[in-house]
């Protein structure tokens, strides 16, 4: 199917009606343009599940993980400095 629109003043252009029956597309939904070969390519968003919610069982927080990694971090800093003010050579 081939189909010619106008750009309008604010660079938008209207897919015609058969156009969006074909491709399914329905007002909201997103749309993504692909240039390929100096061609602007016209497609239907593939439905992507609700991602509010998508990790809430996904095990422990990784907040406590990441203050346990950088409390050793900080702890290891700590007598790194305390061995070279020793004078001993770490």
């Amino acid at each position: 199917m081939t189909a010619t629109m106008k750009v309008g003043p604010k660079g938008q252009v209207v897919i015609p009606k058969a156009v969006r029956e074909e491709l399914k597309i329905q007002p909201g939904d997103d749309v993504v343009v692909d240039v390929v070969d100096g061609e602007a390519r016209v497609r239907r968003c593939a439905d992507q599940p609700p991602l509010l919610g998508l990790l809430a069982d996904g095990g422990p927080p990784l907040t406590a993980e990441l203050e346990r990694e950088h409390r050793e971090e900080i702890e290891r800093d700590e007598r790194r400095q305390a061995a070279i003010n020793a004078g001993h050579m770490w």
